[in-house]
């Protein structure tokens, strides 16, 4: 279970990331809502998650999660540029996240 709760935990990392770009610096009222809601939320999930898988593995996979998810929002929704060097550095990250799953007992 605490695998589901590290996958949600880096959802919402994805959502809050977003949320704070769509928050203009905290100037918008309901995207800086989400953006508190969801750290609040993500980071409780992540506690929760800690309680069974290492720190290295949990935070690991929690900030991958977050920052190949928050590129592929940059990209897919806010119009980001997509370059050869960007998708491998994602790749690359995924493949950590990976190779940290398995070797995580």
């Amino acid at each position: 279970m605490a695998w589901v709760y590290l996958g949600i935990a880096g959802l919402l990392e994805v959502v809050w990331a977003f949320a704070m770009k769509q928050s203009d610096g905290f100037t918008r009222l309901t995207p800086s809502i989400v953006t508190i809601v969801a750290m609040i939320a993500s980071f409780a999930l992540l506690s929760i998650s800690m309680k069974s898988l290492p720190l290295g593995t949990a935070y690991t996979v929690w900030t991958g999660i977050g920052a190949v998810g928050a590129f592929l929002a940059g990209v897919a929704v806010l119009g980001e540029s997509v370059s050869p060097m960007r998708v491998l550095a994602a790749a690359l990250i995924v493949g950590g996240l990976v190779l940290m799953k398995l070797s995580t007992r």
